[in-house]
């Protein structure tokens, strides 16, 4: 299983709406995806996080290159900054695990 851990600081108010306006269509096509097992979300601090689970990396590529996801990225950079770490593992990670494995591997963009 492909897991993949997500993180965005929006810049200020009006940078939280477009985050919204993007992630919503984004997130809802993330967990109609064919191959998607587990999709949430949750706000911890100022991060905007979200867990995702797929049953490997290439069922994420094909839903990464679709037009909800594209968008959204195309405008990640206005919008704020962040990151996603990716990993195979054989279980889904709790919120608190997932945190501490995204904060290990944050590389900000």
């Amino acid at each position: 299983m492909y897991i993949s851990i997500t993180g965005l600081k929006p810049r200020n108010f009006f940078t939280t709406i477009k985050f919204y306006i993007f992630t919503i269509p984004a997130f809802k096509a993330a967990q109609k995806s064919e191959g998607n097992l587990f999709c949430v979300a949750k706000k911890i601090d100022t991060y905007y996080h979200t867990i995702t689970a797929w049953k490997n990396r290439d069922m994420m590529m094909k839903y990464l290159t679709g037009k909800a996801h594209s968008k959204a990225m195309k405008n990640f950079s206005l919008i704020g900054t962040g990151s996603t770490y990716g990993y195979e593992r054989d279980q889904i990670p709790s919120w608190e695990e997932a945190i501490k494995i995204w904060k290990k591997n944050f590389k900000e963009v």
